[in-house]
């Protein structure tokens, strides 16, 4: 049986003490780089495996950082998600991910049970727990596209994303411009995508509507109530060419499908606008305008702040302002609009 390699094996051929082989597992900015480059090259010669429940157990830190999703019934969240991971290769931290399901209760017990995994941060996307709340935890939080005041954030500017959209359907002479959307409150920085909008359309003196629907996160609701849509739509213009911008790339598709069933001339008749640039956006019946929300760089700029939000926790340091970074988005074209 191979015998596991100790402290004292490494700092007996680093020729160091026991306390020095410690600190450049727990505490290396503490070392000189000749020392730490002299018990590196030891533990590549007795091809050491750490022992890494063992290091939990002495620094307390388990180098993992909590993720809460709202859902992954949206391709935006899981393509976020898969950001955030790839950032292992970087940053060393590992993560725990749990789907909330706009359940308050569930997520406050998800978080209880991170907490318990002795989590050194958390990251959060769904918009159940108020930011206030969140900032009470005992780890630093950074939050991804929903309320902010208390915590650090990163966001997309929903805002612009909104009026490059508009704008578009504007220049492309639609004549009556649609905004299909949630119920979502004021607080969340998606409402800037509806406050863009409908900005937009005041300003250049263009009829406009904003449909509010309440989707589940299910394709055949979303199919459903894009059917009773567009009946409306059809009934009240039906002469008039219709721009239509929703605020995710899912029910565009959703919209797209029920608009090719029913034979109607895209981008002729109506022209669709998606948000996300989901890989949805481009796999969709006909290839769908939509605006980009740069998710790689979201992901980079949440990892950047949790991880220094985390190593000031760690060494004591003053805590400094929350950060809240917005992220500007682009409009894709394809062949959903002229």
């Amino acid at each position: 049986m191979k015998k596991n390699v100790t402290f004292s094996d490494i700092a007996k051929y680093a020729n160091v003490s026991k306390a020095t082989v410690s600190r450049y597992f727990n505490n290396p900015e503490c070392l000189t780089q000749t020392t730490k480059q002299k018990i590196a090259t030891v533990l590549e010669q007795l091809n050491y495996q750490e022992n890494k429940v063992a290091r939990i157990l002495a620094n307390g830190k388990t180098e993992f950082i909590g993720i809460i999703m709202p859902n992954l019934f949206h391709q935006y969240y899981t393509q976020l998600l898969n950001h955030i991971l790839e950032t292992y290769s970087k940053y060393g931290y590992k993560f725990i991910v749990f789907s909330g399901k706009e359940d308050l209760q569930q997520e406050r017990q998800y978080i209880s049970e991170l907490l318990a995994y002795q989590i050194e941060g958390l990251i959060v996307l769904s918009h159940t727990i108020p930011s206030y709340e969140l900032k009470q935890l005992p780890i630093p939080v950074v939050s991804i596209e929903r309320e902010d005041t208390y915590i650090s954030s990163v966001n997309t500017n929903n805002y612009h994303g909104g009026v490059q959209a508009t704008k578009k359907l504007i220049q492309n002479q639609c004549d009556i411009l649609i905004h299909i959307n949630n119920s979502i409150d004021k607080k969340r920085p998606a409402y800037g995508r509806i406050q863009g909008f409908i900005d937009i359309c005041e300003q250049y003196h263009k009829p406009y509507q904003v449909i509010f629907e309440e989707l589940d996160n299910c394709y055949l609701d979303y199919l459903h109530k894009m059917e009773q849509v567009l009946k409306i739509l059809q009934k009240q213009y039906p002469k008039q060419k219709k721009g239509v911008f929703c605020s995710n790339d899912t029910i565009a598709n959703a919209l797209l499908n029920v608009l090719v069933r029913q034979q109607i001339q895209i981008p002729n008749q109506y022209e669709v606008i998606g948000f996300d640039n989901s890989v949805l956006s481009q796999q969709s019946i006909i290839p769908m305008t939509t605006i980009a929300q740069n998710i790689e760089q979201i992901a980079a700029y949440t990892m950047e702040i949790l991880t220094k939000q985390i190593e000031q926790k760690k060494h004591a340091l003053p805590q400094q302002p929350i950060r809240q970074m917005v992220v500007e988005p682009e409009i894709i074209v394809r062949e959903t609009t002229l």
